[in-house]
């Protein structure tokens, strides 16, 4: 089970332990369903939440180094030499029309299905369900177990971040609390002599 910190800015006081059990990342905003235990002998509160503030661009990165998965368990695309790019490399050409929109955990985070999108020649969107994939003990399984669940743990950990407040930065709205509070000084009788 992966333990992460508390819900919120992070405080030594406040530590707890979440299990993510859905993720989705839709308009650039985070929808989650999770639970938290306050304590080990605590019981567990389930939460679903759908962060108002969009997603840091990192989570997207991270959702985006699954796609090569959802290709392969989707049966959409085969290996090729050039299928598996390294860390700092973007992804191929050939994965453009393809993106993963979030995932769902199996229980005791065994396991994952991945939800993603395919677009069409004709700009229509294909909605594509990965089949649970296992992790461990599968005979003649997914050969790129291993390294499906070290990108997927990459991925949980930018979930977490943005359930701690990881999200990018909405300047717009201090442009407009300026220009508020300027048109709240011309309109008001006091500023007026």
């Amino acid at each position: 089970m992966l333990q992460l910190s508390v819900v919120g800015p992070h405080s030594p006081a406040t530590n707890s332990v979440i299990t993510i059990q859905k993720a989705k990342l839709k308009d650039q905003h985070l929808t989650c369903e999770f639970t938290e235990q306050h304590a080990p002998d605590a019981p567990p509160r389930s939460f679903a939440l759908t962060c108002a503030e969009q997603a840091h661009p990192d989570l997207a990165h991270r959702l985006g180094r699954l796609v090569p998965h959802l290709c392969l368990l989707t049966e959409q695309l085969t290996e090729t030499p050039d299928f598996w790019p390294d860390e700092a490399e973007e992804l191929p050409a050939l994965f453009a029309a393809f993106a993963v929109t979030g995932f769902s955990l199996g229980r005791n985070q065994a396991g994952v299905t991945l939800l993603g999108q395919r677009t069409l020649a004709g700009g229509r969107v294909l909605n594509l369900t990965t089949p649970y994939q296992s992790f461990h003990d599968e005979p003649d399984g997914y050969a790129f177990a291993p390294l499906l669940e070290a990108q997927l743990l990459e991925a949980l950990a930018e979930v977490e971040a943005a359930l701690r407040g990881k999200c990018t930065d909405y300047r717009q709205l201090s442009l407009f609390n300026e220009e508020l509070e300027m048109k709240n000084e011309e309109l008001h009788p006091l500023n007026r002599q």
